[in-house]
């Protein structure tokens, strides 16, 4: 109801619908949860968005475990794959450093904040699925190849040693 009657309300006023409902949605998972739940209701809230938020990754990567057998991988995807992973942490090391740079003037940031950020953020479902979406064109393969690349790089390396990144950044 929250979402349809933000929405429909954001239409009458010609605002956009999908950010009121993005609104809405952070309003009542930020103060809707704290205010109008009990410990009851809000644990089973959470454990079922946890459980959904699983499902549905675990479809998306089936799914695109279908559409990468579909790919034809040759050297060249490979060489794409290897290089945008560095690409990719430099831009997240900019997007991380800069801020927190700027912010640092104002508020202090836990030791090791920017490489662990930076490390730490893993790339997942949402990108693989934003290159699935494109159009039908011959650089398509290409970018899918090199997405799904950057996000398996993501989840097994960046995945399995943010801890130890972790561990020696606070030691």
């Amino acid at each position: 109801a929250l979402a349809m009657g933000a929405y429909a309300l954001a239409l009458v006023l010609h605002l956009s619908g999908p950010i009121a409902v993005v609104v809405a949605g952070l309003f009542m998972g930020n103060r809707g949860k704290r205010l109008a739940m009990s410990e009851a209701t809000r644990d089973h809230v959470e454990k079922f968005w946890t459980v959904i938020d699983e499902v549905l990754n675990a479809a998306l990567f089936l799914l695109i475990g279908f559409e990468v057998m579909a790919l034809t991988l040759t050297t060249a995807h490979l060489w794409l794959m290897a290089a945008a992973v560095p690409v990719v942490l430099a831009a997240r090391f900019l997007a991380v450093a800069l801020p927190l740079g700027i912010l640092a003037v104002r508020r202090e940031f836990t030791r090791g904040a920017v490489p662990i950020l930076t490390w730490g953020g893993l790339r997942g479902g949402i990108s693989v699925a934003l290159a699935l979406a494109l159009p039908e064109t011959p650089e398509k393969d290409v970018l899918v190849a090199t997405t799904y690349g950057v996000v398996v790089f993501s989840i097994i390396v960046q995945g399995l040693t943010v801890e130890r990144l972790v561990r020696r950044i606070v030691d």
